[in-house]
């Protein structure tokens, strides 16, 4: 089981973007699920500038295999230049909770 399934963590600047990104990745079995938080507040430096913006951070719950797959949809969907995209391997948690990401991103 290990480091065959991630937590991906992304932002995006709209509530919308963020699902229709979600459901992207559900429809296209790139991912089991996808919460979309409440608005956060990130302080960040861009182009030699601090800036603070209201965002909503996804966490998507895939199988490792899917990861690149993921990075481009997102990479073709989302707005940013350079947007933020983290994938942490998860290594322990409730074996259904597991076979259940497996039986739904499959084919």
């Amino acid at each position: 089981m290990q480091n065959e399934f991630l937590l991906v963590i992304t932002t995006y600047p709209s509530q919308e973007q963020a699902k229709t990104l979600a459901h992207e990745l559900v429809e296209a079995k790139l991912a089991a699920c996808v919460q979309i938080s409440q608005a956060v507040t990130s302080v960040y430096e861009w182009q030699g500038q601090i800036c603070e913006e209201q965002e909503f951070a996804l966490h998507i719950k895939c199988l490792t295999h899917h990861y690149n797959a993921i990075e481009q949809l997102l990479s073709k969907l989302h707005p940013y230049d350079v947007p933020e995209l983290i994938a942490l391997p998860v290594t322990q948690g409730l074996p259904a909770y597991f076979d259940w990401i497996k039986e739904t991103t499959q084919p």
